[in-house]
C-alpha cells in the first residue's frame, strides 16, 4: 500500500512541476501585439497556428492528472488517520468544572487584592 502511495506522490509532484512549466511557457493574450515588431518568429516551431492549442491541451490534461492525484493522496491520508485512531493515541477528556465552595453564610469567598508593584494602571 505504501508503494502505491509513494508512486502517487511522485506522480503528483511531477504533475505539479509540469503544470508550472507549461503555464510559464504559454503566451499571454497580449503576446500577439509583439509579432508586429519581429516577435512572431518564435511560434513557428509548432506550425503556423502556434503552440497555443497544443500547450493548452497538455496543460489541461496534466492539471486533471494533478487533481486526481490530489484526491488519491487525500484518500491515503484518510486511511492512515483511521488506522491510527485505534492504535492508542490519547484522547482529550475534559475534567469536570470546579465549583467554588461557599462559606457558612452561603456567600462565595472574595479574592483579596494583592499589593504588588504593577506597571498596569488601575482602571
Amino acid at each position: 500500500m505504501e508503494t502505491i502511495e509513494t508512486l502517487v506522490l511522485v506522480f503528483h509532484v511531477l504533475a505539479a512541476l509540469a503544470v508550472i512549466g507549461l503555464v510559464l511557457i504559454q503566451h499571454g493574450k497580449g503576446a500577439d501585439a509583439g509579432a508586429g515588431f519581429g516577435g512572431g518568429a518564435s511560434s513557428t516551431v509548432f506550425g503556423s497556428g502556434g503552440a497555443g492549442n497544443f500547450l493548452q491541451r497538455m496543460t489541461t490534461g496534466i492539471a486533471i492528472a494533478f487533481f486526481l492525484t490530489s484526491f488519491g493522496l487525500a484518500f491515503y491520508a484518510k486511511e492512515k488517520s483511521q488506522a491510527a485512531s485505534g492504535v492508542g493515541i490519547p484522547v482529550v477528556v475534559e475534567a469536570p468544572a470546579l465549583r467554588a465552595q461557599e462559606d457558612e453564610e452561603g456567600e462565595l469567598p472574595a479574592f483579596e487584592s494583592l499589593e504588588q508593584d504593577s506597571e498596569i494602571p488601575e482602571g
